[in-house]
């Protein structure tokens, strides 16, 4: 019978995915799935979760081999918007929230928002705009002080469930800025947002309480050399 790391690789030939796409789906590095999937290294229940969740995948057959490896047809619907046409080369509008007072007076009107800079990326999908992120939710996979490039979303009901997100929160009048997971919320009306680091717990919150959401489409990772 195959062990759980092969059963992680047959779900990936079975979802007719690449390393690459199923790493950045569970928020690993492509290297730390290879290790995964020769048994180098064990499958987090976090991503166990995103694999039943969001697959649809038996958890009695990722865990122990035994009856059908789907409950249900595979969602892929988290991947549609990996087909994205890239451009060539885009000037993403980098914006400083302190300058700006929060993300959401860039969302409402960016045409009146003067960024502070302009990232130049080739083979990127369309993006919005870009941040410095602050904290370490999402260690170590982003720290604080690495870029984050994103795509406005009109309605946190079009989220990719699972998927990397820029949002603000306003937290008793007060905004809350943050990059999490999103994921369905038991609690009706609510989201859950969930971390990469897992010292940070998983919170719900409500939608209505969600002032402006985009998808990470791309990060960049800032290094201090002494």
């Amino acid at each position: 019978m195959e062990t759980i790391s092969q059963r992680v690789r047959l779900i990936r030939k079975q979802l007719n995915m690449t390393q690459d796409q199923l790493a950045q789906r569970l928020g690993v590095g492509k290297a730390a799935l290879s290790m995964i999937e020769t048994g180098k290294a064990g499958l987090s229940t976090r991503n166990k979760n995103i694999f039943v969740q969001e697959f649809n995948v038996n958890p009695e057959w990722l865990d122990s081999g035994k009856g059908k490896m789907f409950n249900a047809e595979p969602n892929l619907t988290s991947y549609n918007h990996r087909t994205d046409r890239s451009l060539p080369l885009q000037s993403v509008p980098l914006y400083s929230i302190e300058g700006t007072a929060g993300l959401v007076p860039i969302f409402s009107d960016e045409s009146k928002v003067e960024p502070i800079n302009h990232i130049h990326i080739p083979n990127l999908p369309k993006c919005d705009g870009a941040i410095y992120i602050v904290g370490d939710s999402m260690y170590p996979l982003l720290k604080s002080g690495d870029i984050v490039l994103y795509k406005q979303l009109s309605d946190v009901r079009d989220v990719f469930w699972g998927d990397m997100y820029l949002l603000s929160i306003d937290m008793d009048g007060e905004e809350y800025i943050t990059v999490k997971y999103v994921q369905k919320s038991d609690q009706e009306g609510c989201v859950r947002l969930v971390s990469q680091n897992q010292h940070h717990a998983d919170k719900d919150v409500e939608i209505s309480r969600i002032r402006a959401i985009a998808l990470i489409k791309a990060s960049v990772r800032m290094h201090t050399i002494g």
